[in-house]
């Protein structure tokens, strides 16, 4: 028996790349429903149609919920008996938040804080919030807004009564939609330059399954207010484009180029999955870290005379300092994804 076995799980945003991922997981297992809570209809009836076309005898228990993070009147309504919550609703893409801040703020910020009120309200056991590294030392409004999701996550779970609340951190998931790779494989096959930013650039990457695992270490071993991070490996810009040429030149017309762009809105040259403030405290668990949150009250007149010393000798974890990987592993890595291999047998891919 899971912990899963006849319970209902709510995905917030979960039309998306990790709701998928989710559904083709849990899908066939002892599950006794989950809902898809989005705005897009059109997404939701694409969803429901693929999955009654390749698992007609669970996809009954898909039960899709039209609606908002930002008007909680549509969460409470979706979270009425709801077990668990996975709140994947946000605005992602970096340029699109620096030219639309407040548009991340009413999704990333408010919609958070509407969704854990919900779940809280409606008592729910668990819910995971899934946040991004650029909420470590955010200089973007993506980023930062996603820092402020964390942010109300921690306080929440103060005063979340029998409502575990954790987020997850974690890097760039490799063909997610919106992400760079499926825009490399068009610009091969149509015989265009393959676009990157900055060749030196370092990025985290993980697969859609990793991102998953990672929700459900939070949600098993996961304490009220942590924080969950996973040992990603990082490559460069250059190398993923190079590893993806590898992969698809033979759908070329003509021989990829790689051409270089310069940076876009908002973006680092390297991403921070663990702060060297919250290193620190961060309590290495194998694979993953977790930062438990600081329940300290506000009374910090017991603190002014001591400190923490190894603050100053524990190093941030970024990807620059994580293991690198080189061309051949980046395309292995790159090669394992289904979305990849699909792609490389001519098998359509939803998302």
């Amino acid at each position: 028996m899971s912990v899963f076995k006849d319970k209902v799980l709510l995905i917030t945003g979960g039309t998306g790349s990790f709701g998928n991922a989710v559904l083709n997981r849990f899908l066939r297992t002892d599950i006794g429903e989950i809902r898809i809570f989005s705005r897009d209809e059109k997404k939701q009836d694409d969803m429901r149609h693929d999955f009654q076309a390749r698992m007609p005898e669970v996809a009954n228990k898909i039960k899709f919920y039209i609606g908002d993070v930002r008007n909680k009147s549509t969460l409470k309504y979706a979270m009425k008996g709801v077990d668990y919550v996975f709140h994947a609703a946000a605005l992602k893409q970096v340029p699109s938040c620096e030219f639309f801040p407040m548009e991340a703020v009413k999704t990333n910020v408010m919609g958070t804080d509407n969704t854990l009120d919900a779940a809280i309200d409606a008592g729910v056991k668990c819910v995971i919030c899934l946040s991004t590294d650029k909420a470590a030392y955010p200089i973007n409004a993506m980023g930062i807004t996603k820092a402020i999701e964390e942010k109300i996550a921690v306080a929440k779970s103060r005063l979340s009564g029998n409502t575990k609340i954790c987020c997850t951190r974690y890097g760039n998931v490799m063909c997610s939609r919106g992400s760079v790779i499926p825009l490399w494989i068009d610009q091969i096959r149509k015989g265009n330059p393959i676009t990157i930013t900055e060749p030196s650039m370092t990025r985290f990457i993980m697969s859609l399954e990793e991102a998953v695992d990672l929700v459900l270490f939070a949600f098993e071993h996961g304490n009220n207010g942590d924080i969950m991070v996973q040992k990603a490996p990082a490559c460069t810009i250059q190398t993923q484009a190079e590893a993806v040429v590898e992969l698809f030149k033979h759908q070329a017309p003509n021989t990829p180029e790689i051409r270089v762009i310069g940076i876009r809105h908002g973006e680092k040259m390297y991403e921070t999955l663990l702060t060297k403030e919250e290193a620190a405290k961060a309590i290495d668990m194998g694979n993953f870290y977790a930062v438990p949150a600081d329940n300290r009250d506000l009374n910090y007149d017991k603190f002014f005379k001591e400190g923490d010393v190894k603050r100053a000798t524990i190093e941030e974890f970024n990807s620059n300092n994580t293991k690198r990987l080189n061309l051949e592993e980046t395309k292995a890595k790159i090669a394992s994804l289904t979305y990849i291999q699909n792609e490389l047998n001519g098998i359509p891919n939803l998302v």
